[in-house]
């Protein structure tokens, strides 16, 4: 599966953003997927996750509750509806395939990459 994240640009604390990631490929609806941030000097961290079929979904403390992952495994998107941006969340967002039908927040289970989007929050 190849991955294209788009969406990302600069916004303002409190407002929103929608993170949009095409994939190619026949396999899309057969595993999770995931989105990771990066920020400058700081590990790949996870964000969020999303079962093959849509209906599991996972967060990671930080984003929960603004933030949410969903799917349609028709068009081969993902997105990430980000809401009340903080300047933490500043960071380059990926989106990526698990090898696994089940949700998961480790980076490890990870096998496909889409080449990342900035986002950055100012006050």
């Amino acid at each position: 599966v190849q991955l294209q994240a788009s969406g990302g640009g600069l916004v303002q604390a409190g407002n929103s953003l929608r993170l949009s990631c095409a994939a190619s490929g026949r396999t899309f609806s057969s595993y999770a997927m995931g989105w990771f941030r990066q920020a400058p000097g700081k590990e790949r961290e996870f964000v969020a996750a999303i079962s093959r079929d849509g209906i599991t979904t996972y967060y990671a403390d930080s984003v929960k509750g603004r933030f949410a992952i969903s799917r349609d495994n028709a068009k081969n998107t993902l997105w990430l509806q980000m809401n009340s941006l903080k300047l933490e969340d500043t960071a380059v967002y990926y989106c990526a395939v698990s090898g696994t039908t089940w949700v998961t927040s480790s980076i490890s289970r990870y096998n496909s990459w889409g080449q990342g989007t900035q986002v950055t929050v100012s006050s």
